[in-house]
């Protein structure tokens, strides 16, 4: 029997041109929304390199000036930047604190358009209120892009419904599934036979469309075991929703509610659990105002500059290695600038504490509810394999606050020892390193995935002992 559904159905199809039709369909689709992804991925590859550029070509600049400076010559330029000052290294020859983009990261854009990529951190700047941020084009969030994790959770879907809302119904309506009940097989058994031959052609026209895209698109052969692991996660979240369509197709009798029923399970599943649970994040774990820390911020800003003498004495007393000598003279503004800043930083960690605590608190929120929807689920695992996941850009921007920190620990001794700065101390500046998180290849959610699937799959099954209606294909 499974011999003759085989061959019937891939007749079938062929003669409604579906395969033809969805081998078509998945090239166009895949091909655009990669060659989309990568174009994003190399502009944002082009401004780390611009911003990289731009650095290297100051630091040549100031290493024209320290030459000219430590022979004695005469330099055009305002004395608060000429780079024998440790603090003007400081604040105007920055280091790029750069994201560089991971191998995947065409494959979904995730949080990429809501941050930068890369920050220039200074000993001036505040490591509490460093901005990753950037101006976004409210259309394109509103929409969201275009990329290969929108086409496999929001379309694909959508492709798989087409694919099988009609499986027992267009028997029905047919009238040919009267000569089906002849047949020794349950309805369970021969819907979930057409059901798999269909998924089996739909797996091979998925793999091979992204396989070929793949490989036209020129993806490094070394990356392959991600390309392998984005393969498994779609093919895994493909099979709810057949397994769904398993469910629908036996409980309704008309190809209209079928197309009905599964089409607001898509939005159930997609639109509206991703937004509800958001939205349950919010109200259950609200962010403090950010008026709160800013104002708070000019305060204690404020007070540390009246209180900067005191202040000062207080850092000396602590740190005697930053003794001064001739402190009466050689006192200046970033003597007591560097010192008060701890203070600060000191005083405000409670309210950023708050912002960590809650962002924290609605991120593990999210992962323990994301078994609810598939489609979180596989949008998440594709935004990790990318890089692109809010984890990710939370450990970016952890680091990038260290940094900030080591860069301004780095000039302290040159500060407070009135130490000039050399053209022999270039080399020596600390660089940026960015450490990505290690990716575990999705295993945990292609698990979920499958359990999901193999739960519908059990509830068909598990029908088949209910009782049916006359005129309906009997168990034998």
């Amino acid at each position: 029997m499974l011999r003759y559904n085989f061959i019937y159905e891939l007749r079938l199809l062929l003669r409604s041109r579906w395969i033809q039709l969805l081998s078509l369909l998945l090239l166009l689709l895949f091909g655009f929304s990669v060659f989309n992804g990568m174009g994003k991925v190399e502009k944002r590859r082009d401004d780390i390199a611009a911003a990289r550029k731009e650095v290297s070509a100051s630091d040549q600049a100031m290493l024209k000036l320290l030459d000219s400076v430590e022979r004695g010559l005469d330099v055009s330029v305002s004395p608060w930047t000429i780079p024998s000052s440790p603090m003007a290294v400081a604040n105007y020859y920055p280091r790029v604190a750069a994201m560089d983009p991971q191998p995947m990261a065409f494959a979904s854009t995730g949080q990429a358009d809501l941050f930068t990529h890369y920050v220039k951190p200074t000993a001036s700047g505040d490591d509490f209120s460093l901005n990753f941020t950037e101006m976004t084009s409210p259309v394109q969030l509103l929409f969201g892009s275009f990329d290969l994790a929108f086409v496999i959770v929001y379309l694909l879907p959508l492709l798989i419904i087409a694919f099988t809302y009609n499986i027992l119904s267009s028997e029905k309506e047919s009238g040919s599934l009267r000569l089906l009940a002849s047949q020794p097989i349950s309805i369970q058994k021969w819907v979930f036979h057409k059901l798999i031959l269909r998924f089996f052609w739909l797996s091979l026209l998925v793999t091979v469309s992204l396989l070929l895209v793949f490989f036209i698109m020129g993806i490094d052969p070394l990356h392959w075991n991600a390309v392998f692991s984005l393969l498994g996660l779609t093919l895994c979240y493909m099979l709810f929703w057949f397994a769904l369509a398993f469910l629908v197709n036996l409980l309704s009798n008309s190809s209209a509610k079928n197309a009905v029923s599964l089409l607001g399970l898509w939005v159930v599943f997609v639109l509206l659990v991703p937004s509800v649970l958001n939205q349950l994040g919010n109200t259950l774990y609200p962010m403090p105002p950010r008026t709160l820390m800013i104002n708070e911020m000019r305060l204690q800003k404020a007070e540390a500059t009246k209180q900067q003498d005191k202040i000062l004495d207080n850092y000396l007393r602590d740190h005697p290695e930053y003794a001064i000598n001739d402190s009466t003279q050689s006192r200046s503004f970033w003597h007591g600038y560097m010192a008060s800043q701890k203070l600060v930083k000191e005083a405000l960690a409670p309210i950023v504490g708050s912002y960590e605590e809650q962002l924290s608190k609605q991120q593990d929120w999210t992962r323990k509810m994301q078994w609810i929807s598939p489609a979180i689920i596989a949008q998440e695992s594709l935004n990790s394999l990318a890089g692109t996941s809010t984890q990710d850009y939370e450990a970016y921007r952890k680091q990038v606050v260290q940094f900030a920190e080591s860069w301004r620990a780095h000039f302290m001794p040159f500060l407070f020892n009135n130490t000039l700065f050399t053209t022999n101390d270039h080399d020596a500046l600390p660089q940026f390193q960015y450490r990505p998180l290690q990716q575990n290849g999705g295993i945990q959610a292609m698990s979920i995935l499958l359990l999901m699937a193999l739960v519908l799959l059990g509830l068909g099954f598990a029908m088949q002992s209910a009782p049916r209606q006359k005129g309906i294909l009997s168990d034998q």
